[in-house]
Protein backbone atom coordinates (compact mmCIF):
# COMPACT_ATOMS: atom_id res chain seq x y z
CA UNK A 1 0.00 0.00 0.00
CA UNK A 2 0.88 3.68 -0.69
CA UNK A 3 0.97 6.03 2.19
CA UNK A 4 -0.58 9.14 0.98
CA UNK A 5 0.96 11.33 3.57
CA UNK A 6 1.65 14.57 3.14
CA UNK A 7 3.91 15.76 0.11
CA UNK A 8 6.20 17.78 2.14
CA UNK A 9 7.55 15.00 3.88
CA UNK A 10 8.24 12.41 1.06
CA UNK A 11 11.22 11.74 0.02
CA UNK A 12 12.02 12.08 -3.31
CA UNK A 13 14.65 11.16 -6.34
CA UNK A 14 13.88 14.98 -7.05
CA UNK A 15 11.05 17.52 -7.01
CA UNK A 16 11.74 18.89 -3.39
CA UNK A 17 13.14 22.11 -4.42
CA UNK A 18 10.48 25.33 -3.41
CA UNK A 19 8.92 26.22 -7.00
CA UNK A 20 9.81 22.61 -8.22
CA UNK A 21 6.14 21.80 -7.25
CA UNK A 22 5.70 21.01 -10.74
CA UNK A 23 8.44 18.73 -10.84
CA UNK A 24 7.11 16.83 -7.94
CA UNK A 25 3.86 16.25 -9.53
CA UNK A 26 6.06 14.65 -12.49
CA UNK A 27 8.09 12.80 -9.98
CA UNK A 28 4.78 11.34 -8.13
CA UNK A 29 2.75 10.50 -10.79
CA UNK A 30 4.72 9.53 -13.77
CA UNK A 31 8.37 9.29 -14.25
CA UNK A 32 9.12 5.21 -13.71
CA UNK A 33 5.38 4.23 -14.12
CA UNK A 34 4.47 1.90 -17.23
CA UNK A 35 3.06 4.24 -19.86
CA UNK A 36 1.41 2.07 -22.14
CA UNK A 37 -1.03 4.90 -24.38
CA UNK A 38 1.07 5.05 -27.87
CA UNK A 39 -0.02 9.28 -27.38
CA UNK A 40 1.71 9.59 -24.71
CA UNK A 41 4.44 7.69 -25.57
CA UNK A 42 5.27 9.84 -28.62
CA UNK A 43 4.68 12.59 -26.09
CA UNK A 44 7.76 11.42 -24.21
CA UNK A 45 9.81 10.55 -27.43
CA UNK A 46 9.76 14.35 -28.44
CA UNK A 47 10.07 15.92 -25.18
CA UNK A 48 13.11 13.71 -24.29
CA UNK A 49 14.89 14.63 -28.04
CA UNK A 50 14.20 18.36 -26.93
CA UNK A 51 15.85 17.39 -23.71
CA UNK A 52 19.17 16.99 -25.46
CA UNK A 53 21.99 18.85 -23.71
CA UNK A 54 19.75 21.12 -21.37
CA UNK A 55 18.09 19.44 -18.31
CA UNK A 56 14.71 17.77 -17.65
CA UNK A 57 13.29 20.95 -16.02
CA UNK A 58 13.56 22.84 -18.35
CA UNK A 59 11.69 20.93 -21.02
CA UNK A 60 9.10 20.55 -18.25
CA UNK A 61 8.66 24.00 -17.44
CA UNK A 62 7.64 24.10 -21.19
CA UNK A 63 5.40 20.91 -21.72
CA UNK A 64 2.19 22.69 -21.98
CA UNK A 65 4.00 25.02 -24.49
CA UNK A 66 5.04 21.41 -26.35
CA UNK A 67 1.34 20.53 -26.64
CA UNK A 68 0.01 23.62 -28.13
CA UNK A 69 2.76 23.69 -30.67
CA UNK A 70 2.54 20.28 -31.91
CA UNK A 71 -1.06 19.51 -31.63
CA UNK A 72 -1.44 18.01 -28.62
CA UNK A 73 1.47 15.35 -29.64
CA UNK A 74 -1.32 13.78 -32.02
CA UNK A 75 1.06 11.82 -34.55
CA UNK A 76 -0.74 12.26 -37.71
CA UNK A 77 -1.01 16.18 -36.87
CA UNK A 78 2.91 16.52 -36.56
CA UNK A 79 3.79 14.28 -39.51
CA UNK A 80 1.82 16.60 -41.27
CA UNK A 81 3.16 20.16 -40.47
CA UNK A 82 4.45 21.98 -42.98
CA UNK A 83 7.65 23.83 -42.83
CA UNK A 84 6.47 26.77 -43.20
CA UNK A 85 4.32 26.12 -39.28
CA UNK A 86 7.87 24.10 -38.55
CA UNK A 87 9.92 27.39 -39.36
CA UNK A 88 7.58 29.98 -37.07
CA UNK A 89 8.17 27.49 -34.25
CA UNK A 90 11.82 28.83 -34.24
CA UNK A 91 9.86 32.23 -32.79
CA UNK A 92 8.08 30.18 -30.25
CA UNK A 93 9.35 31.41 -27.11
CA UNK A 94 7.22 28.75 -25.15
CA UNK A 95 9.46 25.47 -26.55
CA UNK A 96 13.11 25.19 -27.30
CA UNK A 97 13.76 27.22 -30.66
CA UNK A 98 16.60 24.55 -31.64
CA UNK A 99 15.82 24.28 -35.72
CA UNK A 100 16.94 20.53 -36.33
CA UNK A 101 15.14 19.47 -32.54
CA UNK A 102 11.79 21.12 -34.27
CA UNK A 103 12.03 19.91 -37.37
CA UNK A 104 12.69 16.25 -35.98
CA UNK A 105 9.14 16.20 -34.51
CA UNK A 106 8.12 15.83 -37.55
CA UNK A 107 10.45 13.31 -38.95
CA UNK A 108 9.98 11.34 -36.15
CA UNK A 109 6.43 11.68 -36.24
CA UNK A 110 6.28 10.07 -39.70
CA UNK A 111 8.66 7.25 -38.41
CA UNK A 112 6.34 6.30 -35.06
CA UNK A 113 3.17 6.10 -37.73
CA UNK A 114 4.99 3.38 -39.96
CA UNK A 115 5.91 1.69 -37.04
CA UNK A 116 2.29 1.81 -35.61
CA UNK A 117 1.30 -0.03 -39.31
CA UNK A 118 4.06 -2.35 -38.78
CA UNK A 119 3.39 -3.62 -35.15
CA UNK A 120 -0.19 -2.60 -34.58
CA UNK A 121 1.17 -0.18 -32.19
CA UNK A 122 4.16 1.97 -31.03
CA UNK A 123 2.95 0.52 -27.39
CA UNK A 124 3.93 -3.17 -28.43
CA UNK A 125 6.98 -2.03 -30.48
CA UNK A 126 8.51 -0.43 -27.74
CA UNK A 127 7.98 -3.00 -25.11
CA UNK A 128 9.05 -5.31 -27.07
CA UNK A 129 12.68 -4.58 -26.36
CA UNK A 130 12.06 -5.36 -22.55
CA UNK A 131 12.45 -9.35 -21.23
CA UNK A 132 8.96 -10.39 -21.49
CA UNK A 133 7.87 -7.06 -22.06
CA UNK A 134 8.17 -6.24 -18.55
CA UNK A 135 10.13 -3.36 -16.77
CA UNK A 136 13.52 -3.40 -15.28
CA UNK A 137 13.46 -2.28 -11.34
CA UNK A 138 16.20 -1.53 -9.96
CA UNK A 139 17.08 -0.57 -6.20
CA UNK A 140 19.44 2.33 -6.22
CA UNK A 141 20.57 4.05 -3.31
CA UNK A 142 21.00 7.03 -5.25
CA UNK A 143 20.21 8.11 -8.90
CA UNK A 144 24.14 8.64 -9.12
CA UNK A 145 24.44 5.48 -9.43
CA UNK A 146 21.67 4.86 -13.07
CA UNK A 147 23.33 3.79 -15.63
CA UNK A 148 22.89 6.46 -18.55
CA UNK A 149 22.68 3.75 -21.55
CA UNK A 150 22.20 0.24 -21.04
CA UNK A 151 21.39 -2.61 -23.79
CA UNK A 152 18.04 -2.39 -24.33
CA UNK A 153 18.66 1.33 -24.59
CA UNK A 154 21.45 0.65 -27.41
CA UNK A 155 19.08 -1.50 -29.38
CA UNK A 156 16.16 0.73 -29.27
CA UNK A 157 18.26 4.02 -29.93
CA UNK A 158 20.17 1.79 -32.93
CA UNK A 159 16.63 0.72 -34.31
CA UNK A 160 15.03 3.72 -34.33
CA UNK A 161 17.74 5.18 -35.90
CA UNK A 162 18.07 2.68 -38.68
CA UNK A 163 14.08 3.88 -39.21
CA UNK A 164 14.82 7.02 -39.68
CA UNK A 165 14.44 8.92 -36.28
CA UNK A 166 16.51 11.50 -34.92
CA UNK A 167 17.54 12.66 -31.61
CA UNK A 168 17.28 8.77 -30.11
CA UNK A 169 20.75 8.28 -29.46
CA UNK A 170 20.67 5.97 -26.30
CA UNK A 171 21.36 8.38 -23.74
CA UNK A 172 18.05 9.79 -24.57
CA UNK A 173 16.30 6.23 -24.91
CA UNK A 174 17.58 5.30 -21.56
CA UNK A 175 15.52 8.82 -20.07
CA UNK A 176 12.35 8.06 -22.36
CA UNK A 177 13.15 4.90 -21.07
CA UNK A 178 12.59 5.55 -17.35
CA UNK A 179 10.02 8.40 -18.25
CA UNK A 180 7.67 5.83 -19.72
CA UNK A 181 8.29 3.28 -16.52
CA UNK A 182 9.82 0.54 -18.46
CA UNK A 183 13.20 1.18 -16.27
CA UNK A 184 11.65 1.71 -12.82
CA UNK A 185 15.20 3.79 -11.26
CA UNK A 186 13.59 5.32 -8.15
CA UNK A 187 15.96 5.29 -4.68
CA UNK A 188 15.46 2.87 -2.29
CA UNK A 189 14.43 5.16 0.26
CA UNK A 190 11.97 6.95 -2.52
CA UNK A 191 8.62 6.86 -1.99
CA UNK A 192 7.29 6.02 -4.92
CA UNK A 193 10.19 2.98 -5.07
CA UNK A 194 9.05 -0.58 -5.90
CA UNK A 195 9.33 -1.68 -2.40
CA UNK A 196 6.72 0.60 -1.14
CA UNK A 197 4.09 0.12 -4.16
CA UNK A 198 3.94 -3.59 -3.43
Amino acid sequence: MIQHEDKKIKTRCFGDKVGQEFYADYHDNEWGIPAHDDRHLFEMLILEGAQAGLSWETILKRRQGYRDAFHNFEAQKVACMSDSELEALRHNEAIIRNRLKIYAARTNAIVFLKIQQEFGSFDRYVWGFMHDGKPIINHWQSLKEAPVTTPESDALSKDLKKRGMTFVGSTIMYAFMQAIGMVNDHIVDCWRSHRKNI
